[in-house]
């Protein structure tokens, strides 16, 4: 039988017959990558959710009528009852700011999250929405 040699004269497979599978290290490592990164999806999900709400808030929001003539202290109510409605915890009072003059509103919420991943490794997500009603 004619096979091929290496440099060092060790015989060469040309087929991958005998290199089937991974190794049990490999295997370890490849699930622990994968474990991290669910664990990741598991986390930051949530917060990315939230946002969503908030958002909606704002675009419902932007849609009422009359929005642009109502009080501050009106449209923060607002704001609270529905971030209360739909469990959204990160917004606070502080970080909406409303801005008023005629018939012109702009309401800014601008907030951060910082979510602990692992022992010290945490993440923080920063969020700023806006949305501006009338001239």
């Amino acid at each position: 039988m004619n096979k091929k040699l290496t440099a060092l004269g060790i015989p060469m497979y040309s087929s991958l017959k005998h290199q089937q599978g991974l190794s049990l290290i490999s295997l370890v490592f490849l699930l622990g990558i994968m474990g991290f990164c669910i664990m990741l999806v598991l986390k930051i999900a949530p917060i990315y959710i939230d946002h969503s709400k908030v958002t909606s808030t704002l675009s419902t929001l932007q849609k009422t009528k009359e929005i642009e003539n109502e009080s501050e202290a009106e449209i923060r109510t607002r704001l609270t009852k529905n971030f209360n409605t739909n469990y959204v915890s990160d917004v606070t009072h502080d970080d909406i700011t409303i801005i008023q003059g005629g018939s012109y509103l702009k309401i800014v919420i601008q907030y951060n999250v910082i979510k602990k991943i692992i022992g010290n490794l945490s993440v923080l997500i920063e969020f700023n929405d806006q949305i501006e009603i009338g001239e």
